[in-house]
This record gives C-alpha cells, sequence and structure tokens, in this order.
C-alpha cells in the first residue's frame, strides 16, 4: 500500500525554522521512509501524546504524525529536546 504525505501548515513552519543542512536530511529520511512498502514499521507509537499517535526519528529531530488510511498528516517536526513538551 503506497502511502501519501500531508504536511500541515504547523509542521512547515517548523520546517522552514530548521537551518537548510537539516531541512535537506529531513526531506532525504521522509522520503526514504514514503518508499517503503511500510513506513509505519519504523515509526514508534506514542503513548500519551498530544500532537500526534506516531513518530519517526531523523537525527536528533522527530517527525510526529497521524495516520487517516493511507495519508501520513505530518504534524510536527522538532528537535527531540522540545518536540514531547
Amino acid at each position: 500500500m503506497k502511502f501519501e504525505l500531508k504536511i500541515e501548515s504547523r509542521a512547515r513552519n517548523d520546517i522552514q525554522s530548521l537551518d537548510s543542512v537539516v531541512q535537506k536530511r529531513v526531506a532525504k529520511k521522509l522520503k526514504f521512509y514514503l518508499d517503503q512498502d511500510d513506513p509505519i514499521q519504523y515509526a514508534k507509537k506514542l503513548v500519551d501524546s498530544k500532537d500526534g499517535n506516531y513518530r519517526w526519528r531523523i537525527g536528533n529531530f522527530r517527525a510526529v504524525f497521524d495516520i487517516d488510511g493511507n495519508v501520513i498528516k505530518l504534524l510536527r517536526i522538532q528537535h527531540r529536546k522540545d518536540v514531547y513538551k
């Protein structure tokens, strides 16, 4: 099953605020995850998150997202020290 990525406005702002090197790393890793047959196997289920239900690790950053059918809604991308606050 192919998944489609929908970047919410809050995540888009998070990405734009990152350094250009980190932006490239995030884009490359998101492409890697979406090219997989089951990108959810690389995700970790969040227990008690106010933002989303899953997260991917991208270096020191975390991409928090929800799944709606075959659409992955990217909600936040933040540094690991700030994302769960």
